[in-house]
């Protein structure tokens, strides 16, 4: 029996970008940061809702309020407030069109986006084809070192696929500006997929060895 271990790696298109889009407010006065936040929150909504088609999904992952103590003592400086939306896109064509309006809110901050495949994406099916006939070969020059040839396959075990998920860019909190004056193009960044399979297989009678 021959065991060996079989490799690939590919380059793949990303499928979904994901980036997040804060919202903030802070003023003396309590009811005042908290109606800004949801004013700003709501705007933020809208503008989103301009995007039905691009986006697959939004999700609020984080809502912050609290107030900002003077040093040394309790006394109330400020309240603070952050309402974080994560937005998966899958239309790239409008990314950068959706960033910058996104960005050009009051008191906003836009970070990403994140290139990534969906879970479970086939993407790498041919990268596990790949891995598996790299296993072969190399079984089969092991077979072949000895004057025998692969008889039959006996095993495959999958060692895991790995999908890269990797940040294209950071967006900081943008002044405001004509959002008709600034054009942003965006480009996908390809995603590296390995594959890793363990392969054993049954040799016919070494002869080299006789």
């Amino acid at each position: 029996m021959i065991v060996v271990r079989g490799a690939a790696t590919r380059e793949v298109p990303p499928e979904v970008a994901v980036f997040s889009v804060t919202a903030s407010s802070r003023d003396k006065d309590r009811q005042t940061a908290l109606t800004r936040l949801t004013e700003r929150a709501a705007a933020l909504r809208t503008h989103l809702d301009d995007f039905p088609d691009a986006i697959e999904r939004r999700e609020t992952t984080g809502i912050q309020v609290h107030p900002e103590l003077k040093r040394g003592g309790e006394r109330i400086a400020a309240y603070t407030g952050s309402v974080t939306t994560t937005v998966t896109v899958t239309d790239f064509s409008v990314l950068g069109e959706l960033l910058l309006r996104l960005a050009n809110q009051d008191q906003t901050t836009v970070s990403g986006p994140w290139w990534q495949l969906r879970p479970g994406s086939r993407a790498g099916a041919d990268v596990r084809r790949a891995a598996i006939t790299d296993a072969l070969s190399r079984a089969r020059e092991y077979a072949e070192a000895v004057g025998a040839q692969v008889d039959r396959l006996v095993e495959i075990a999958d060692e895991g696929a790995e999908g890269g998920v990797q940040p294209m860019m950071r967006m900081m909190k943008f002044d405001a500006a004509p959002e008709e004056d600034l054009v942003l193009e965006v480009d996908p960044q390809q995603q590296t997929v390995h594959a890793t399979v363990l392969v054993r297989v049954t040799i016919t009678e070494p002869t080299a060895l006789k």
